[in-house]
């Protein structure tokens, strides 16, 4: 039996009726049917989602003891295991050409912010994602404006996806069960191509307005490197948490070097 890592932030599902509720999540948005699953570990949630039979899987796990696992259990034949980082991995590997894929998983907690920023980096091969982050987590990427917990994440994700918080899941779901509680989310692809201003420039806006949240705009983008005489007026007294996604697209837009 293999035993959940520590270091690998792994917390490996028990009992089937939470995998089979996130694996029937996954709506093949965009008539999208290739999904890769993230950290399969034993495989609770890579078994529903082949149960499915609509789905074309593949997974990627870093764990070699895990991979050995998939392959020796013959869950998945070897071609579909990767044994990589998904951080370091290129997804023409498993869908070439460009493919579209939808990307599920029960994430790694350590690591689920990361993941989310790969998954923006690869926005136009990903039609959706249904995953399980921890609880807090998950709250933030689908919460609105106007929230202590709207921040950087939510804006750039909800810039490209359309987001449902589904449900709740107990620490007693888990071997070893987490501190915290987890909860299940899913992303689809909105229509958004271009928001006026290219990904990495909206990024870096963002990020300078939040992180310095207590300061009005004003102080925040300043220390960020922008120029006070760029920013519009509407936006100098509001804080970054007042701000919608479209407030932030028409203030990078403003901010863009002239």
């Amino acid at each position: 039996m293999i035993k959940p890592k520590k270091y690998l932030g792994q917390h490996f599902l028990v009992g089937p009726g939470i995998a089979h509720r996130i694996a029937g999540s996954v709506t093949c948005h965009r008539g999208c049917h290739s999904v890769l699953e993230v950290g399969p570990g034993t495989g609770a949630l890579t078994v529903p989602l082949l149960d499915r039979g609509d789905l074309d899987l593949h997974v990627v796990e870093l764990d070699e003891e895990s991979v050995e696992y998939l392959v020796t259990e013959e869950l998945l034949p070897s071609n579909r295991v990767h044994g990589v980082d998904l951080l370091r991995w290129n997804p023409d590997l498993a869908f070439p050409d460009g493919a579209p894929f939808i990307v599920a998983g029960n994430f790694p907690y350590n690591i689920s912010s990361q993941i989310l920023f790969q998954v923006l980096d690869w926005r136009e091969r990903v039609p959706e994602v249904v995953g399980m982050f921890q609880k807090e987590v998950a709250k933030r990427i689908a919460e609105g404006p106007g929230s202590r917990t709207y921040g950087i994440l939510s804006v750039l994700l909800q810039t490209y996806y359309d987001i449902d918080y589904l449900f709740t899941v107990d620490e007693d779901a888990f071997d070893p069960p987490p501190r915290v509680k987890s909860g299940v989310i899913r992303l689809r692809r909105n229509d958004m191509i271009d928001p006026g201003c290219s990904f990495s420039h909206l990024k870096r806006v963002v990020k300078g307005a939040f992180n310095q949240r207590r300061k009005t705009l004003r102080n925040a983008l300043i220390s960020a490197g922008f120029s006070e005489e760029s920013i519009p007026e509407e936006f100098l007294k509001k804080r970054a948490e007042q701000l919608s996604p479209k407030d932030f697209h028409r203030l990078s837009v403003a901010l863009i070097p002239r």
